[in-house]
């Protein structure tokens, strides 16, 4: 097994940084991820560190890539996105759910002063736990439970995209804390951001983006007749 030291370099992949710095350049700058400390982390952070074997050589491409049991990543757009909306600040700690292998949790944690990432797939939850090693907190459980133990959040990152963002996951934020998430819409994906107050919460959508589909935060279907 590769160390997280390894994984983090990138050297394990040939070409992997000059595909890293194709990927600032043609879709994270052109694209409106204008933020500076998320380019830089960006380009720091090695992306197919936190891929199964199988997908790594695709890490740089702008698409989802399969992660296996109907578990999708996020095209680095997406995140890029995300984490620029979510403005996160040197002395914010930050949830990340939807984790998958770790890499929003490994980028965020280039930007915050403490990361704590939950997955619920204990194949994705493993590989999080070997490359966020130092980095972040991985926590394994429930995407839609978060982390109640490590609450209050400065901010909560939703990795992809979710039809409602539960009240359990808005309450472990700070009055005053940043949300952001992909949000389900009509069969379409759009991410969307919103900031908790003591009166309520709402997301305001920002862009309409493919992003990866979580599980487990269906709406309840009403009865039909």
């Amino acid at each position: 097994m590769m160390t997280a030291t390894q994984n983090f370099s990138g050297a394990d992949l040939p070409g992997s940084q000059a595909a890293r710095a194709a990927m600032v350049a043609s879709q994270l700058r052109t694209s409106g991820v204008n933020d500076a400390r998320v380019v830089a982390a960006m380009a720091q952070v090695a992306r197919e560190a936190f891929l199964p074997e199988s997908q790594r050589p695709f890490a740089y491409r702008d698409r989802s890539l399969p992660l296996g049991d109907g578990r999708v990543q996020s095209p680095p757009l997406a995140t890029g996105l995300l984490l620029t909306e979510a403005a996160i600040r040197p002395e914010d700690k930050v949830l990340v759910v939807g984790a998958a292998g770790g890499y929003a949790a490994a980028v965020a944690a280039k930007l915050a002063a403490q990361v704590v990432a939950v997955e619920a797939d204990p194949a994705l939850a493993g590989i999080a736990r070997a490359t966020l090693a130092g980095q972040a907190e991985l926590v394994e459980g429930p995407l839609n439970a978060g982390y109640a133990a490590g609450a209050p959040y400065d901010v909560l990152v939703i990795d992809g995209a979710v039809e409602e963002v539960p009240a359990a996951l808005v309450e472990q934020v700070k009055p005053g804390g940043r949300i952001v998430a992909g949000i389900v819409d009509r069969g379409v994906t759009r991410l969307a951001s919103g900031v908790r107050s003591a009166g309520g919460f709402g997301l305001t959508s920002f862009a309409d983006i493919e992003c990866a589909v979580l599980p487990g935060f269906e709406k309840p279907r009403g009865f039909t007749f």
